[in-house]
């Protein structure tokens, strides 16, 4: 057994909070291990350490007597796996996924991985991203016979792949690709014990390879390769499948894109501050943030504090470039559960009080400066705002780490209409007075791809969610000019 594993296993209460509602929540996080002993227990530690990706629920298949077992459930890794389901799930090649659905409802069927079995061989897949054209496939797919068990869009790449065998598993695997249209990362697993890693053309969500003694790993991000100590090799290029079997590592790579399109919203909020992007620790970058947001806005006070945890990094770089002293004025609560129940606006109330608490010794008369990372909608940071006020703090500004969301997101994000975006709803100056401030500003764009330390970011990134510029078109061509200036 795996160093750590009980520990870790009756501890689960300290992982971090789950999202507030004014907070957004990407698809997926995803692991896979090739040929190592322990496969189904080292994806469990990578699930651990990928958790903030997806907290709905997780899976784990394993590849054993040219078949595939699975267990999956609703909730958190360790609510959904104690060491019974481990043991049972012994074998040398496994994958992994946390989940927060951005496509399909939030119901067991649809918990990854999936599995299907197919002319004497399995296959499971798990996903991160969301298909553009899903649903012309999906039809496309049924008229042909094709039977779907789940409402995923990530099921469409499995009835591709197994009609594709026709072309030989490898070129099933780049006919199928070639098929898909928006933001994609894939981990596949064979009943033969290959483990494959897919990136769209785009590169849209990030997938990185790394080695463990004689074992390869795949994952969504490096904090995973760390917990099970395992050597970073690389990301994987936009538009690159890589195929892990007992013979090594192998690559295919299949059009990419002119330009890049990485959410760049990995680097604001979604990666773990410990985690490496494009060569850059992610932590330092929301430094960096936060030191550019202190150029643009300035603004006098006593203390600079974030909303833990969303805004604590770019906090750090705001106070040292502003030198105006950090504190942590509002203190998290480490034990909130998922299951609160909260059948009032009261009781509702309550639940976004339990998160946060201030210190009111340190606030009380202060002139305070907030940093967050994001307001999609507003409602927490205005319940928030309304309690520093009754508390008695002076003044009340916000900075803002990134600009504003105005746009829907139609690659894993979870906000898909602009109603939902309460910056595309009001100016800055009416929002400013919504949320009860005394004054608000944003991090430009232009700051925001300057301090991510990227060269040529204005080709490396997707900002569809600011700009409204979207890299691949979907059903209202919403993206035709942009693309057409690129």
């Amino acid at each position: 057994m795996h160093e750590g594993f009980e520990t870790i296993m009756t501890d689960h209460q300290k992982l971090p909070d789950y999202l507030t509602e004014d907070q957004p929540r990407e698809a997926c996080g995803l692991f896979g291990i090739c040929r190592h002993p322990e496969a189904a227990k080292l994806n469990y530690f990578g699930l651990y350490a990928l958790q903030h990706r997806g907290q709905e629920s997780a899976g784990i298949a394993v590849a054993r007597d040219k078949s595939i077992i699975d267990h999956k459930g609703m909730g958190l890794v360790p609510d959904v796996f104690d060491m019974q389901h481990l043991e049972q799930l012994f074998g040398r090649s496994a994958i992994g996924h946390a989940r927060y659905s951005t496509t399909g409802s939030s119901i067991l069927s649809n918990a990854q991985p999936f599995v299907v079995h197919h002319r004497q061989k399995s296959y499971a897949v798990a996903h991160n991203g969301n298909l553009v054209n899903a649903h012309h496939l999906k039809n496309e797919l049924e008229t042909t016979g094709s039977i779907f068990q789940t409402t995923m869009d990530s099921e469409v790449f499995l009835h591709l792949f197994v009609k594709n065998l026709t072309h030989g598993f490898e070129g099933a695997l780049v006919e199928s690709v070639k098929r898909l249209q928006g933001a994609f990362s894939f981990v596949l697993l064979t009943c033969k014990e290959e483990v494959i890693g897919i990136k769209d053309p785009y590169g849209f969500r990030p997938l990185c390879l790394g080695k463990l003694n004689g074992s390869y790993v795949l994952a969504s991000e490096t904090c995973a390769l760390d917990l099970v100590q395992a050597e970073f090799i690389r990301e994987l290029d936009p538009g690159e499948i890589v195929i892990i079997d007992e013979n090594g590592v192998r690559n295919i790579q299949t059009p990419a894109a002119g330009f890049r399109t990485f959410c760049i919203f990995e680097f604001i909020y979604f990666a773990r501050p410990d985690s490496t992007i494009f060569g850059k620790n992610v932590y330092l970058t929301r430094k960096d943030h936060g030191r550019r947001l202190a150029q643009e806005s300035p603004v006098d006070a006593d203390l600079v504090m974030p909303f833990p945890d969303s805004g604590t990094y770019a906090a750090l770089g705001y106070s040292e470039e502003s030198g105006i002293p950090f504190e942590m004025g509002m203190i998290r609560n480490h034990y909130v559960g998922r299951t609160f129940i909260q059948p009032t606006q009261s009781m509702r109330d309550f639940g976004v009080r339990i998160k946060l608490n201030p210190v009111k010794e340190l606030l009380k008369g202060k002139d305070i400066i907030i940093i967050e990372d994001s307001i999609i909608r507003g409602t927490t940071v205005k319940t928030r705002v309304k309690a520093l006020r009754e508390l008695g703090v002076k003044r009340v500004h916000l900075r803002v780490s990134g600009p504003p969301h105005r746009f829907p997101c139609h690659y894993g994000i979870d906000f898909t209409t602009q109603d939902e975006l309460i910056a595309a709803q009001k100016t800055i100056a009416e929002l400013q007075d919504y949320l009860g401030l005394d004054s608000l500003a944003y991090l430009s764009l232009e700051g925001l791809l300057a301090s991510t330390g990227v060269a040529d970011p204005e080709h490396n990134f997707c900002k569809a969610c600011f700009d409204g510029c979207y890299p691949v078109a979907f059903d209202d061509n919403l993206s035709k000019d942009c693309l057409e200036k690129r």
